[in-house]
């Protein structure tokens, strides 16, 4: 018998059974159909969309990409169809698949996430909603909604007002104390947590004197961050009582079981779709195998163990 046939990959986030905790993260995969050339999408534990807006964005001028050291920098800027096209276009040809579906959303305003909500709530075949807060409130003077507790609050509760579905909260790393910003999405009403966005980094060329993106910083994914993001799951596995969906760094079936014993429910994988679109089907079979040589017939038995301190 293979190995996946004697291992339980399944994994429970609120209401939603995933059958392997290997999701897609939001902007490394499309809006999921333009990979179902090249992946078995049903193999996938869940697909994270493409952020959505309320109306279309362009995005950033290029370059957009730049290779770091174990890692990569990226400044897309958030280009989107907008959420009515999103609902029109791509969601009829998702709901062949039995794959979850998770639309990112985010916006310029509390009200606008959840304007873009109310969009895509009319639609089906979308699972949770997953929201980036890792942007700037233009009524605040541009101030990160992820990075005060009290606007984090205001979108989830916002979002909870129209939402039936489950809602996520996308957190940013860039903060003094997370534990802060993750209480307050918890009390606000969400339902999960995913566990981090990029961090801000730049590249430049001295030469050309010039930034390697097309705008001066952009944000650093990759197995360079894989140890930052552990220790904030870490953290915060012992701080909410909510399913953590860890996020950085997954390359190998080991990262994400490490990411699953500091108390994570998932994971997400992201950059590694940039050299490998079937990374995460790669993945399932390194997860599975790894399940069976460590003799972890349920991969949620693994789920939190090394939360207390060593020594």
């Amino acid at each position: 018998m293979s190995a996946q046939g004697v291992v339980d990959l399944s994994v429970q986030i609120g209401p939603l059974q995933l059958s392997n905790p290997l999701i897609a993260a939001s902007g490394t995969f499309g809006y999921g159909i333009e990979f179902a050339h090249l992946v078995d999408l049903n193999q996938l534990g869940a697909i994270v969309t493409k952020g959505l807006s309320l109306e279309p964005m362009e995005g950033a001028a290029a370059p957009r990409l730049c290779e770091t050291p174990s890692g990569m920098l990226n400044a897309v800027g958030l280009q989107n169809i907008g959420a009515h096209a999103f609902v029109r276009e791509k969601l009829p040809t998702l709901r062949a698949y039995r794959t979850p579906i998770i639309a990112n959303v985010f916006g310029t305003s509390a009200a606008s996430y959840a304007e873009v909500i109310r969009i895509l709530e009319d639609a089906e075949g979308l699972a949770a909603y997953e929201l980036n807060v890792s942007c700037p409130n233009t009524d605040a003077g541009g101030m990160f909604f992820g990075t005060d507790p009290a606007m984090t609050a205001d979108v989830v509760h916002m979002a909870r007002q129209v939402a039936r579905r489950p809602i996520w909260v996308k957190l940013s790393p860039n903060v003094t104390d997370i534990r802060l910003i993750a209480k307050a999405a918890q009390g606000a009403g969400a339902d999960a947590l995913t566990v981090a966005n990029t961090y801000p980094a730049m590249s430049v060329d001295f030469r050309t004197h010039r930034s390697r993106l097309g705008r001066i910083s952009g944000g650093l994914s990759g197995p360079a961050i894989k140890p930052i993001t552990l220790r904030l799951v870490h953290i915060l596995a012992s701080t909410v009582t909510l399913p953590i969906i860890g996020l950085g760094g997954i390359e190998l079936g080991e990262d994400v079981l490490e990411y699953m014993a500091v108390g994570a429910t998932a994971v997400q994988v992201g950059t590694a779709h940039f050299s490998d679109p079937r990374a995460i089907q790669t993945l399932s079979r390194e997860l599975s195998q790894l399940c069976v040589d460590n003799k972890i017939p349920n991969i949620n038995d693994l789920r939190g163990v090394c939360i207390e301190e060593n020594g």
